[in-house]
């Protein structure tokens, strides 16, 4: 009879970006032993994803992470504020006091924030994570998950570089570097867009050819007084100056690059911008970061196989417009990460697994589609400029800004739940309750909650065999007297819902379906 091989690790992340950080540290708070690999030996100060929704920003609060946000935030609205008054004082006007209030922008078309209508049921309770983290870079990200990942006892080994695996019914030998090997149960590949995890594991990857070369940069220029604030779009491309002093953007449509690969030049960067700008004085003179995109869009068939699942830009790729793909990657992490602890402590069974691609690839196929549309209306051509200004004038009404702000903040995002309760399936709301306490504060530790809203003790009887997975709370909500009772996921999603009248009818199924023991 054959042994079972005794695994090293519970999990093994392949990629130590802000996603299978996130994850990892969602597997920890799960009860998981993780590891989690990455080739870059330190972080990665490349200028990529410049903010996070309020999706992502609500998900990062539900762990506790929002004074960790806000402060980034904080930082970053100074810097703001320095190049705005900069180029004020340019001009010859008085800096401002503050930044305009920003409700987002659809393929450069910036929106008014004086339009935008919060009163829209979408945005009621989203609690105190709204509008923080809009203009928190990814590095920053990056570092407060990784000391997050530190506190919570995380193996993270850097500059060391997944090579290979061998996956059987039984777990997974990772091939790390040339020489080591470690067995785990489950392998997560988060490594990126060309990820090796997807590749050799034989994932399906369809979708759309790329059609634009595009470079974001951080530079040290002269000659760009001459250059537009903010987006900008010309006869050949767009091009970006600013939030800061010496950030670049440009796009244009004369197909990929030949090498996306290739090392990213002054040279490259200045003639990208004259051609695209028009503006022939201007000089890149140091490039401090660089990167080259393309609008490549294709997404994972599945995002199982086996042993082996995928999150992040290593599930689906795009292009950055619209700033969808790290908080894209951030609820993938949410929703993986307490589904795949719960499977490892032996608490649910396998198929569980399988509600993550069905929840969360339709959210993923949206953002390409998003990506897409705004590819469409950025186009110098004749017919895309037309549609750009019917869109530009749609958006700069109050409806078209509130729908749009919708999007791209993330508060429409919901999974196809059992239930007709309007809230099932959707991020709860952040309840201010009666003692003081918000939903989102019994969230920290990355556990159900039952949410006592009438001190019902029969549906608090409900919930009593699942006390090492499902917290119960009584408490008070006077803001919401039509509620009762609500079961939230780990990830913060509704499960199950009541209001007067209701009483406990469907809660023993909900538990069951999410929370039942193998």
């Amino acid at each position: 009879m054959k042994t079972a091989q005794k695994n090293d690790y519970d999990v093994v992340v392949a990629g130590g970006g802000p996603v299978g950080l996130f994850l990892a540290c969602e597997l920890r708070l799960g009860g998981a032993d993780v590891l989690v690999v990455e080739r870059l030996a330190e972080v990665d100060e490349t200028i990529k994803a410049g903010g996070i929704n309020t999706a992502g920003a609500v998900t990062l609060y539900r762990r506790g992470l929002l004074p960790d946000l806000a402060a980034a935030w904080e930082r970053n609205r100074w810097r703001m504020r320095a190049f705005l008054g900069d180029q004020k004082r340019e001009q010859g006007a008085d800096a401002p006091r503050t930044p305009p209030k920003f409700a987002g922008h659809f393929a450069g078309i910036m929106m008014r924030g004086d339009l935008f209508d919060d009163s829209d049921p979408a945005f009621t309770d989203i609690g105190p994570a709204d509008g923080v983290g809009l203009g928190v870079p990814q590095v920053e990200l990056e570092r407060i998950l990784g000391a997050r990942a530190e506190r919570l006892g995380v193996e993270v080994r850097r500059g060391v570089e997944l090579t290979g695996f061998d996956a059987d019914d039984a777990g997974v030998l990772v091939r790390l570097g040339s020489d080591h090997t470690v067995r785990t149960g489950w392998l997560v590949g988060c490594d990126g867009g060309r990820s090796t995890v997807r590749k050799l594991a034989g994932f399906d990857f369809p979708g759309t050819e790329p059609e634009i070369t595009g470079y974001q940069a951080v530079v040290e220029m002269s000659g760009g007084e001459r250059l537009g604030v903010g987006w900008n779009t010309t006869d050949v491309g767009t091009y970006v100056n600013g939030p800061f002093p010496g950030r670049i953007l440009t796009v244009e449509f004369d197909g990929p690059p030949a090498d996306r690969a290739a090392p990213v030049t002054a040279e490259d960067l200045q003639a990208a911008l004259r051609r695209v700008s028009g503006v022939a004085e201007v000089t890149v003179h140091a490039v401090h970061s660089s990167t080259r995109f393309t609008d490549n869009a294709r997404q994972a068939s599945g995002y199982r196989r086996g042993r082996v699942l995928l999150a992040g830009d290593a599930a689906h790729v795009h292009s950055p417009f619209g700033g969808q793909g790290l908080n894209l990657g951030l609820g993938d992490a949410m929703n993986l990460g307490w589904k795949l602890a719960a499977v490892v402590r032996g608490t649910a069974p396998e198929t569980l697994l399988d509600t993550y691609t069905a929840e969360r690839h339709p959210i993923g196929a949206w953002v390409l589609d998003w990506t897409r549309a705004q590819i469409a209306v950025m186009r110098p051509d004749r017919h895309a400029r037309a549609l750009r200004r019917v869109v530009t004038d749609l958006a700069l009404t109050s409806a078209g800004t509130t729908y749009l702000v919708k999007q791209i903040s993330g508060v429409w995002q919901h999974y196809d739940l059992p239930g007709d309760h309007p809230l099932t399936g959707r991020s709860a709301p952040d309840l201010e309750l009666a003692d003081g306490s918000r939903l989102g504060d019994h969230l920290h530790d990355g556990r159900a909650v039952l949410l006592d809203l009438a001190d019902d003790p029969k549906l608090r009887a409900r919930a009593e065999g699942y006390g090492d997975r499902v917290d119960i709370v009584t408490a008070a909500c006077p803001g919401r007297p039509e509620l009762t009772g609500l079961l939230v996921r780990p990830d913060g999603f509704v499960a199950w819902a009541a209001g007067q009248g209701d009483g406990g009818e469907g809660l023993e199924e909900t538990l069951d379906r999410w929370f039942v023991a193998v």
